[in-house]
């Protein structure tokens, strides 16, 4: 009897034992689990402050989330090394440090990565480097694992790579310097995810430094580009004004000596002397075409309402329109604002254009416009020889001509672009040789 009562309460003493050992482990589980829930929320608010932040002062930034994940973890000392293949070696770039532990960041320049085998090989796998005991590691030499961690007083540490699109760059690190530190496969799992946020925060800041760069260096070369234009249509102005008088001595002296000598003078005699009154105008047409264009954007007059109605019949009085051509104006044409002798021109160089290629005994030219939701779109349309769709772009070039017959200075389409360009409208054309030409341009409505 009292055999049977000894047996029994051995096995309550078991179950009791076993009870309680199951309570404990649940207990532990429970406290795994809650510590990798923290550990989750911490690494999503890193996350949140790198996706939030301007990334001003990443270095501060980078510091920070360094001391929360070391503290985290248990840690003494966290860091951030880059390799460098070139010249085989490693550097640390961040470091924490708990207090009252010596920082090595200073003395952690350019290492050769020979005294790192051991973390390299794995990095180079994609894993991370733990040692668990630096005590237990093997007395490898001066230039061994262990002669560098003893001195750094490390007991512990976990170095996990750093890869950017498939390429090996740097590791962070977590020392223990005050005890032995543990780390199991959710920890190591999850400083996997913190490595990979760092390499994207580091990336997006030398995307961000390279696209401020470019747009610098692009600010430089408008400011540059602005200042060699400026310099040229500068440069323009003074040598086409100066040719002007010369030219006009020639023109004058010619033709008073051709009035005065016109008795005598036979045929084959006059003939050289018109070629140089025909060079005389066309270099004078040039010369004044090269003095429209540079003065296009340095106008300084102020902007008013212009009613292109009354602006396009004061272009049509100052100009020879032939007998054969007939010009159709429309009616209850807008009012833009902007400068009546920019907009002179543009319809001016057009129409006259227009008359010059006509081939037809009955020219037509049309002017209008389609009112569109932000600009207005207008029309220069004529029926004359039309033009090749392989020289639509040259025309609008400086000094391009279809031909060479004529005083014509081969500017006019280029004044039309650039003033069209100046009041940020653009000008295309539809043409068909032997039927005519038509100049679409647009004019925003608010100038």
């Amino acid at each position: 009897m009292e055999k049977q009562n000894l047996e029994d309460i051995n096995k309550n003493s078991e179950s009791q034992k076993s009870q309680n050992n199951s309570d404990f482990s649940q207990v532990e589980k429970d406290k795994i689990i809650e510590r990798q829930l923290r550990f989750q929320e911490l690494l999503i608010s890193i996350s949140t402050q790198y996706i939030n932040s301007d990334l001003s002062d990443i270095d501060t930034l980078i510091r920070e989330s360094l001391q929360q994940i070391g503290e985290f973890v248990e840690s003494d000392r966290s860091y951030i090394f880059s390799y460098d293949f070139v010249n085989n070696t490693t550097s640390n770039t961040y470091e924490w440090c708990a207090e009252g532990i010596e920082p090595e960041l200073d003395n952690l320049q350019n290492i050769p990565i020979d005294y790192i085998t051991h973390w390299l090989d794995a990095h180079k796998k994609g894993e991370a480097f733990y040692v668990e005991d630096v005590s237990l590691l093997p007395d490898d030499g001066e230039f061994g694992l262990r002669a560098i961690l003893e001195p750094q007083g490390i007991k512990s540490l976990i170095v996990i790579p750093k890869i950017k699109n498939n390429e090996l760059i740097g590791f962070v690190g977590f020392d223990s310097v005050k005890k032995i530190n543990k780390y199991n496969d959710n920890e190591k799992d999850i400083l996997f995810v913190f490595a990979n946020m760092l390499v994207n925060v580091l990336q997006r800041k030398e995307q961000e430094e390279k696209i401020k760069a470019q747009e610098q260096k692009k600010e430089e070369l408008l400011q540059n580009l602005s200042f060699q234009n400026e310099q040229l249509n500068e440069y323009a102005h003074v040598v086409s004004h100066d040719l002007k008088a010369p030219l006009i001595n020639i023109h004058t002296l010619v033709g008073w000596f051709m009035d005065d000598n016109k008795d005598k003078l036979e045929e084959k005699d006059l003939y050289p002397l018109n070629q140089v009154l025909f060079n005389v105008e066309k270099m004078d047409f040039l010369i004044k075409g090269i003095l429209d264009y540079s003065t296009i954007t340095k106008l300084e007059s102020q902007d008013f309402l212009i009613d292109f109605n009354v602006m396009i019949e004061e272009v049509l009085q100052t100009m020879l329109i032939p007998s054969t051509t007939k010009v159709t104006i429309q009616e209850n044409l807008p009012s833009i604002n902007g400068n009546a002798w920019r907009f002179k021109q543009v319809f001016q160089n057009l129409i006259q254009n227009a008359i010059k290629y006509s081939d037809k005994d009955n020219g037509t030219i049309e002017v209008g416009f389609t009112e569109k939701s932000d600009s207005y779109e207008f029309f220069v349309k004529d029926n004359g020889i039309g033009i090749n769709s392989n020289y639509f772009d040259q025309i609008f070039k400086v000094f391009t001509k279809l031909e060479s017959t004529g005083s014509s200075s081969g500017i006019g389409l280029s004044i039309v672009k650039k003033i069209i360009t100046f009041y940020k409208g653009s000008i295309w054309l539809e043409s068909e040789e032997g039927i005519g030409t038509t100049f679409y341009f647009t004019f925003v409505k608010d100038n």
